[in-house]
C-alpha cells in the first residue's frame, strides 16, 4: 500500500483510506463480525487511516468502529467530526467541544488523530451551513482549544459548499486538512473544466490546498455509487444519495458514468470502479481516497486498483476526450 504524507502534520498515511460512513453502511449497520472482519483486512490491507462522523448512523458508525478497535488494538490514524444543527449555532464553541466529547466516548478513546467540520461552508442560508467567516471565528478557537487539551492532533474541514467560501478557508491556512470531492463526473478539483461543463466548478481545490501545506482526503470518488455504473444497491447501502458537484439526481450521475464505459472496453481499466479510483490516486496532490463500503468483497476490490496505481497517461488523455463530451450539456 502506498503511503502519502498528510500535508504538514508529519503523518504518513495509506493513499486509500476506510470510509465508516452511511453510504456503504457496513460499519453502520452490518453484523459485528463482519465488521470486525473488514476493519482486520483493511489493516492487512495496508489501510492505516479510518473516518467516521457522529452523523454516520447517528453515532452507531463510532460506536461500531470503537468497538473493533478497542478488539483489534491496531496501530492506526483516526478521524471523526462535528456537524453543527441549527440550534448549536447561538453556543458554538461549546457545541464544537461538546461533540468531540460525545465522539471520544462513542470511539473509547483519548483523543483522536484528525477532528473535521462536517457543516457545509455557505453564505446562503440553510440548517447545516456555515460561512467562513462563522467558521474563522468561532469554530477554528474552539478547535484550537481542543488541540491545546490533547484531544485531536490536527484540525481538518470537509470542504463542501460555495467555492469562493471554500477557497477563503484554504487560503486562511488554520486547518490541517480538507475533504474534497474528487470524481470522474467532476474532476474540477483537480483540473479546469471544459466551458459549460454540467458540474460544479471547485477551482482546483486540490491544488491550492497542496499549496496551503494542508492534507488533501478525497471524498464521493465513486459518486454515492453512481460510478459503478449501475443503479442497484446493496442491502446494507444507504438510498442513493444526493449528488455532490456533479449532476442534480443520482440516476442523471449513473447514465454519466455509463458514458465512460469506453475506459474499460478499451481496456484502460478492469471496470468503472476501478478506473475512477485510479483516475484520483493519479493526482500527486491527492493524500488518501475514502472509500465505504457494504461488504469485504467491496473493500478488496477497492484495495486491487488501488494497488495498479494510477492510470496512464494514454488512460487520463481519453477520460479528458470522454468528458469533454458533457460540456454544453444540462447538468
Amino acid at each position: 500500500m502506498e503511503m502519502r504524507s498528510l500535508g504538514r502534520t508529519g503523518l504518513r498515511i495509506s493513499v486509500l483510506g476506510y470510509g465508516c460512513g452511511a453510504v456503504g453502511s457496513l460499519m453502520v449497520r452490518g453484523a459485528a463480525a463482519d465488521q470486525e472482519r473488514a476493519v482486520a483486512r483493511a489493516i492487512e490491507l495496508g489501510i492505516n487511516y479510518f473516518d467516521t462522523a457522529p452523523l454516520y448512523g447517528n453515532g452507531e458508525s463510532e460506536r461500531n468502529l470503537g468497538r473493533v478497535l478497542a478488539a483489534l488494538k491496531p496501530a492506526i490514524h483516526l478521524g471523526t467530526k462535528v456537524n453543527l444543527a441549527p440550534t448549536e449555532k447561538s453556543r458554538i464553541g461549546d457545541a464544537v467541544v461538546a461533540s468531540l466529547e460525545q465522539s471520544l466516548k462513542r470511539l473509547g478513546r483519548d483523543s483522536v488523530d484528525l477532528f473535521q467540520l462536517h457543516n457545509t461552508i455557505s453564505t446562503a442560508s440553510g440548517e447545516r451551513m456555515l460561512p467562513p467567516e462563522i467558521v474563522l471565528d468561532q469554530v477554528v478557537p474552539a478547535f484550537e482549544r481542543l488541540r491545546r487539551d490533547g484531544k485531536t492532533r490536527f484540525c481538518g474541514f470537509t470542504a463542501i459548499g460555495d467555492t469562493p467560501a471554500l477557497h477563503r478557508l484554504i487560503d486562511a491556512k488554520v486547518f490541517d486538512t480538507a475533504q474534497i470531492s474528487y470524481n470522474l463526473l467532476n474532476p474540477s478539483a483537480g483540473a479546469p473544466l471544459p466551458t459549460g461543463y454540467p458540474a460544479q466548478d471547485y477551482g482546483q481545490l486540490l491544488a491550492r490546498a497542496h499549496g496551503a501545506g494542508m492534507g488533501t482526503i478525497g471524498i464521493r470518488v465513486l459518486a454515492g455509487g453512481a460510478l459503478s455504473g449501475s443503479a442497484a444497491r446493496h442491502p446494507l447501502a444507504s438510498p442513493p444519495p444526493d449528488p455532490i458537484g456533479s449532476a442534480n439526481s443520482f440516476d442523471a450521475d449513473v447514465a454519466r458514468a455509463r458514458r465512460l464505459e469506453p475506459l474499460v472496453r478499451e481496456g484502460h481499466a478492469g471496470d468503472l470502479i476501478e478506473a475512477g479510483l485510479r483516475f484520483v490516486i493519479a493526482n500527486p496532490a491527492l493524500t488518501t481516497v475514502l472509500v465505504g463500503t457494504s461488504t469485504i468483497e467491496q473493500l478488496e476490490h477497492a484495495a486491487a486498483a488501488v494497488a495498479r496505481g494510477p492510470l496512464p497517461a494514454a488512460a487520463l488523455e481519453r477520460l479528458k476526450a470522454l468528458q469533454a463530451g458533457f460540456a454544453g450539456e444540462a447538468r
